[in-house]
């Protein structure tokens, strides 16, 4: 095998660069690892199915020689410095025309720095999403490339076999745009992540606070994935309530911590959007409450404090259905959200981002997979620059048709104390987009009043101050 010429190099065997090997080798692909742990070096080769062309080495320069030119080099190492390091170790063993990509969660600012870097030295960089975790790499995850256009017909035909296949067959990959594209919109396909995962867990939490036990609760879920809801996440998490703690009796979602983690793509994607700037509220809240979940001391001496004893309603069929439209409203919205983001980002930063093929993308192999993307995929059909899903007309009619049991369950969540904070700000965000006037003429009176920033009119052109108070 020593002798042969591989097709693709991944420096970075853990998890998710072997799975993604292996995913290769079993379309055909020979390929080739680095990793300087001889033991996961052993593991890709141990894994690899019986027939294919896999090895894995424990020098750099082993790999990009064995590798078919021009060289094709994948990193999955953490984001950041460890990004560069690598690309400085692989400059003086690549020629001009070899492919650099990074499929780790890097800032897209990062991307755009080493894509100029790379391209003053003849050598392509591309910046690539991959959604799927685990799983996904190994059997097939949704693939969001961007960057260098060239650099992307070398390894189309090898990314278009291993991606996920959406339900008409198409390859869930596809170029989406210049320079840092491919991981803004991974970015922002991890926001978006972020929000939905919020929502479903408050929507959880309003049926447990109505009294409904761990199996009741999975087959609530069970059943809106047959729905409207059908998803990813949804489906896991009908799942999930239905797992066994292997420590002790009980089920093993009540034994979880309730302080939640984050690898901050969700605040990059909150912090990046006040830059552009675009409103993304319901991200920055599922961003807000995974730091509040952090405050677990102060939250269990605020309980004491605040919290008093009233008898619960019970969940009935009615509340169930309530939760059920809210989700799907609040889902919707999320997705506006983020893809009115990636719009703006597109012009803005001059990405030129595809939204008809983001959204076709996603349809598969990707965390955030949804029947509803099979809906926004045909709103994009009619117009492929539309600035807001939420100005077409059959998205209007779905989210219309939610709004009711949305308003009925919020203000249950409110009147029950359970925090509910992203459905809440889904709804606000919507009433605002609806409204033809906002209260912000207030804002701007303010704004002139201790400022002198002043205003426009709606009835004169032109900018105006107020001497305000003066007779």
């Amino acid at each position: 095998m020593s002798n042969n010429l591989f097709d693709f190099g991944m420096i970075g065997l853990g998890v998710m660069g072997r799975n993604l090997l292996l995913n290769m080798a079993d379309h055909g692909f020979s390929v080739i690892g680095f990793d300087k742990d001889g033991a996961k070096n052993a593991a890709l080769e141990s894994a690899a199915t019986p027939g294919t062309t896999v090895k894995g080495v424990g020098e750099l320069s082993q790999m990009i020689q064995l590798l078919q030119r021009p060289r094709k080099v994948m990193m999955l190492v953490p984001a950041g410095q460890p990004v560069d390091d690598v690309i400085t170790s692989l400059l003086p063993l690549l020629e001009e025309g070899d492919v650099i990509i990074d499929g780790g969660n890097s800032h897209y600012t990062d991307t755009l720095r080493r894509v100029k870097y790379l391209r003053d030295k003849n050598i392509h960089f591309m910046g690539i999403g991959v959604s799927g975790g685990e799983k996904g790499a190994r059997t097939g995850p949704s693939i969001m490339p961007g960057g260098d256009k060239t650099a992307y017909e070398h390894v189309r035909p090898m990314l278009e076999a291993i991606a996920a296949k959406a339900e008409d067959g198409a390859p869930c990959v596809g170029y989406l745009g210049k320079v840092g594209a491919g991981h803004y919109v991974k970015m922002v396909h991890n926001g978006i992540e972020y929000a939905i995962m919020q929502l479903i867990s408050e929507s959880y939490a309003i049926l447990k606070h109505a009294g409904l036990d761990n199996v009741q609760l999975h087959e609530v879920f069970k059943t809106w994935n047959e729905g409207k809801l059908q998803s990813f996440l949804v489906e896991i998490t009908a799942e999930i309530f239905l797992q066994k703690d292997d420590k002790a009796d009980g089920y093993l979602v009540d034994v979880i911590s309730d302080k939640a983690g984050s690898k901050g793509t969700g605040k990059w994607t909150s912090q990046d959007s006040m830059e552009l700037p675009v409103a993304v509220p319901v991200i920055d809240t599922a961003v807000a409450m995974r730091t509040l979940s952090g405050y677990k001391d102060e939250r269990v001496e605020a309980s004491k404090l605040y919290n008093k004893t009233e008898a619960v309603e019970l969940a009935s069929q009615e509340l169930i259905d309530q939760a059920y439209d809210a989700l799907y409203f609040a889902t919707i919205l999320s997705y506006a959200q983020g893809l009115a983001m990636l719009f703006q980002a597109s012009k803005d930063l001059n990405m030129e981002i595809p939204l008809p093929e983001v959204v076709s993308v996603w349809r598969g192999g990707c965390i955030i997979r949804s029947s509803l993307l099979e809906v926004f995929t045909n709103a994009y059909k009619q117009n492929p620059e539309l600035s807001n899903i939420l100005l077409n007309q059959e998205v209007a009619e779905l989210v219309k048709s939610a709004e009711d049991k949305t308003r009925s369950l919020v203000a249950f969540a409110a009147k029950s104390g359970v925090p509910a904070a992203g459905l809440m700000s889904t709804l606000a965000y919507f009433d605002a987009f609806k409204s033809e006037r906002m209260p912000t003429n207030l804002i701007q009176a303010q704004r002139d009043y201790f400022g002198a920033h002043t205003y426009q009119r709606i009835d004169t052109p032109g900018t105006f101050h107020t001497e305000w108070g003066q007779p």
